[in-house]
């Protein structure tokens, strides 16, 4: 029997942030050249962070390359019950009683021989109960922070962990009609919820309020 609970978060503004020069701007991953003119690779995904025992698990993230080359897959961490694909970077494999537990701080990357994009860390928990879900939702931004209409909303991130404001998992919604997201395959556990909305242009939000919902 799956655990459902709905939560909600908070709508939020979107508000500018610094890059790493300090410009205020946020860099496109599209100009991010090296001087050899060589485009970085890009890797999105959400991986399932858990999976019952003597079922499969299977996740193959997305990639792209602007320049079309060739990519290879990495993965660090790896769970020893798994396999690797590294033409695809697809993780798959099913669990037995034996791998019981988590395993943590994995990581996927994607590298064009000459430069790489990483999938955020992740964990996947080996589990014997019955897995739970949460429903979310919330409520789309309508304007900047300094007033202004918001009219490139582009989608959201949504964050959740087992500590307050200590978020082990991303997810990715490219989509700014969405306003509600079901998190699946989560484990008898107290979770913490929060969101982020960014643009066209790749600024995002400061955090949404926090929800926290326990799944028995």
């Amino acid at each position: 029997m799956r655990n459902t609970l709905v939560a909600l978060i908070a709508g939020t503004v979107l508000c500018g942030c610094l890059s790493d020069d300090g410009s205020g701007l946020i860099r496109d991953d599209l100009a991010a050249n090296d001087p050899s003119g060589n485009s970085s690779p890009m890797i999105s995904g959400n991986p399932p962070p858990a999976i019952l025992v003597s079922e499969m698990y299977d996740f193959t993230p997305s990639a792209y390359d602007p320049d079309g080359d060739s990519l290879t897959f990495t993965i660090t961490n790896k769970p020893t019950w798994a396999s690797f694909d590294t033409k695809t970077g697809r993780l798959s494999g099913q669990p037995t009683l034996g791998n019981v537990g988590t395993i943590a701080n994995i990581v996927i990357s994607v590298s064009d021989g000459e430069a790489s994009d990483s999938l955020r860390a992740f964990s996947v928990t080996v589990s014997q109960t019955a897995l739970g879900n949460v429903t979310l939702s919330w409520v789309a931004p309508t304007q900047n922070a300094d007033g202004s209409p918001l009219t490139d909303l582009a989608g959201y991130k949504i964050f959740y962990g087992k500590s307050s404001r200590t978020y082990s998992h991303e997810i990715l919604i490219s989509n700014s009609g969405m306003t509600t997201y079901v998190v699946d395959n989560l484990v008898p556990d107290t979770y913490y919820f929060a969101a982020k909305s960014f643009n066209t242009s790749g600024v995002e939000s400061e955090y949404s309020g926090e929800a926290v919902r326990t799944v028995n």
